[in-house]
């Protein structure tokens, strides 16, 4: 399958640090899988479809709980671990605008940080919807209000070393706003049911852990690979000082908010 221009970018900039997107990053979010699999009643026999599954960790939790999981990334290197983690998952190298399921596949889809980093976000939620049973659930996670979380000063740091965006694009926090998830959502077709947020605490045992787990993500290699890798330690330290603890580790205040929706 051709992936699109979209894909083949996050495929890129997500895929080149993705063991230590797994081993240090990864987990800050594990609360929101586990409340996100928990509300959804994931269990023996559930058919789960993470799209842009990174590198499976939530897939991994599903199938701890019994269901029968798949995944999707546009990043060979995140499907690598999640096949690591999940032998007896399905995972599969795609892109979720076109995913390469059956209708009426599976009775959850979600997508934690995913749905919005399309080039079509409406195109991929209907494929989401086309693939999810009818009185199944779809669920859009991204990041929670800003105001007051601490962790949207490190998204800040970030924003000077990137690329200028195109007129018009929509900021990380775009969708923290519930009219506009709420609009997300219906515009590719979906339901919306109801709005959750979760905390997710970030903890680093040190400095140079906390930029390995920072400077994982696919928006940090962005920023990385316009401005320099020097640039980008030193915006983050900057960041990070406030949250420094005693001992030399970091605590940083973050939340997750999802939107559950119905085809």
């Amino acid at each position: 399958m051709s992936l699109s221009k979209a894909a083949q970018t996050n495929g890129h900039l997500w895929g080149a640090r993705s063991r230590i997107w797994a081993d240090v990053q990864e987990g800050q979010f594990a609360p929101a899988y586990h409340a996100v699999l928990a509300h959804a009643g994931v269990g023996p026999g559930t058919r789960h479809l993470d799209a842009g599954c990174g590198a499976g960790m939530a897939a991994a939790l599903s199938a701890s709980l019994g269901a029968k999981v798949a995944g999707l990334d546009a990043a060979e290197g995140m499907l690598a671990i999640a096949r690591e983690r999940t032998p007896l998952g399905d995972f599969r190298h795609g892109d979720i605008e076109a995913l390469p399921f059956e209708d009426d596949s599976f009775d959850l889809v979600t997508g934690f940080n995913a749905f919005q980093f399309a080039g079509d976000p409406a195109q991929a939620l209907r494929e989401a919807g086309r693939v999810t049973r009818p009185g199944g659930m779809i669920v859009i996670m991204t990041w929670g209000d800003p105001a007051g979380m601490e962790a949207a000063s490190l998204v800040a740091a970030m924003k000077p070393l990137l690329p200028s965006p195109p007129p018009g694009a929509p900021g990380p926090f775009a969708l923290s706003d519930e009219t506009a998830l709420h609009q997300f959502a219906a515009n590719g077709g979906l339901r919306s049911v109801e709005v959750r947020d979760v905390d997710t605490p970030w903890y680093y045992r040190d400095a140079k852990t906390a930029l390995a787990g920072l400077g994982s993500s696919g928006v940090a290699v962005k920023a990385i690979e316009h401005s320099g890798e020097d640039a980008f330690i030193e915006a983050t330290l900057e960041a990070l000082a406030p949250f420094r603890q005693s001992n030399g580790s970091y605590r940083i205040g973050a939340r997750a908010r999802f939107l559950v929706a119905a085809p």
